[in-house]
């Protein structure tokens, strides 16, 4: 039985739920702690709730929306955001409230129209309009490809609360509390990383686009559709200098070793490379093997770091398959101003560093040193080649 639903300002609830048995983020990013699917409810003269749910949570939604409601009318529902986990909600409360009006964009109203087929009852905003709910009104700000190009968010006038869509969100379910001050964020951090660089992290100029609308907002509440409700100013500057620095590329001093290895020999050249950045006085040094670690992890810490080295052994004649599944991830992301170094090792061919090194010319990266590759055990004289990328490479990024 529901009988406390929390309010993030002033007659505005939190009706959001946790999904703690999905595995898989759009099928592709893991979840270790679930995910929260957060949706908010005003309850003013007029009623708006911004954004719905996974279809797999909908009753215990909806049990809230009807408690805080008691009996009123829901007057608006806001679309920010068309991916299913939060429009999969849309027809049921449709059918529990059949003359709500459906707010959104020219470009929401295809998506609606192609997903359920709803034509009825919509009321199209544009960049910059208001929706007037009482003794508050709702500001849109149009966010394309933040990340999907029909987003939106929605601005609180009156309690500065920024409705963000996807943007902001982070990974990890709401263990009894739901906004920043209320939780320890140490454990949230890693996961906002990895959220935005596998999520949002593709779009980098729509992401400085939308900071810069942010920047005209007095913003007290940020409310995103995943993870913590962002309250403490501290932490409202932190998330928004962190947009800021990711969407520019920009990176800390270290170095990503990642490397596909079928018997060792690749491995011990990832081993060689780490120990010579080491000792040129790289501290930040990630290694990791693709067979073992999801792409989602490599990703994140490639977002930091300023350097990459990937090395991959021959299979059937091309790159060792989690390699370049790895790599054509990173080319679709198109993540910009990097350092690149090449090595691979082979029995009785050697693709594999030709087909990187293809690879990071395609993406416009700074190779900075021939590919190294080696045929069988690494000899002194590939080891001394590990170690002259290792100086070159350390370098680059100190």
């Amino acid at each position: 039985m529901i009988k406390n639903i929390p309010t993030i300002a002033h007659q505005t609830y939190y009706v959001g739920v946790n999904d703690r048995e999905k595995h898989l983020f759009e099928n592709l990013w893991p979840l270790e702690s679930g995910i929260a699917y957060n949706s908010y409810l005003i309850n003013d003269k007029k009623t708006a709730l911004i954004d719905t749910v996974d279809s797999n949570a909908i009753d215990e939604f909806l049990q809230k929306i009807q408690m805080i409601l008691n009996g009123r009318p829901l007057d608006y529902l806001i679309i920010n955001h068309m991916e299913p986990d939060h429009c999969s909600g849309i027809t049921h409360i449709k059918r529990l409230y059949p003359n709500v009006e459906i707010v959104g964009n020219k470009k929401t109203f295809e998506f609606l129209n192609a997903f359920y087929g709803v034509t009825d009852n919509l009321y199209e905003v544009k960049e910059g309009d208001e929706l007037q709910l009482g003794d508050r009104s709702l500001k849109f700000i149009f966010a394309p490809m933040v990340h999907w190009p029909e987003v939106m968010m929605a601005y609180d006038t009156k309690e500065h609360t920024l409705f963000s869509a996807d943007a902001f969100g982070c990974f990890g379910t709401l263990d009894g509390g739901i906004t920043d001050e209320q939780l320890n964020m140490d454990y949230y951090w890693e996961d906002f990383i990895r959220y935005y660089s596998n999520v949002v992290g593709k779009f980098g100029g729509p992401v400085q686009k939308v900071l810069c609308k942010c920047a005209l907002l007095s913003i007290k509440t940020i409310a995103a559709t995943h993870g913590p409700i962002w309250k403490s100013a501290e932490n409202i500057k932190k998330i928004l200098g962190l947009y800021d620095k990711w969407s520019k590329y920009e990176t800390e001093p270290g170095v990503v070793i990642c490397f596909g290895s079928m018997y060792g020999r690749t491995e011990a050249m990832a081993e060689a490379i780490a120990r010579s950045l080491s000792e040129n006085g790289v501290k930040n040094i990630r290694i990791f093997d693709v067979s073992k670690t999801h792409a989602s992890y490599i990703i994140k810490e490639i977002f930091k770091y300023k350097g990459l080295i990937v090395g991959s052994s021959t299979y059937n004649s091309g790159l060792h398959p989690n390699v370049e599944s790895l790599m054509l991830k990173l080319k679709n992301m198109n993540i910009k101003n990097h350092y690149f170094g090449v090595f691979g090792s082979f029995s009785w061919s050697g693709e594999a560093t030709k087909n990187l090194y293809d690879i990071c010319q395609q993406m416009n990266w700074d190779i900075v040193a021939p590919a190294i590759k080696q045929k069988g055990a690494i000899d002194d004289l590939i080891h001394d080649e590990c170690v002259s990328l290792a100086e070159i490479m350390a370098k680059k990024v100190l």
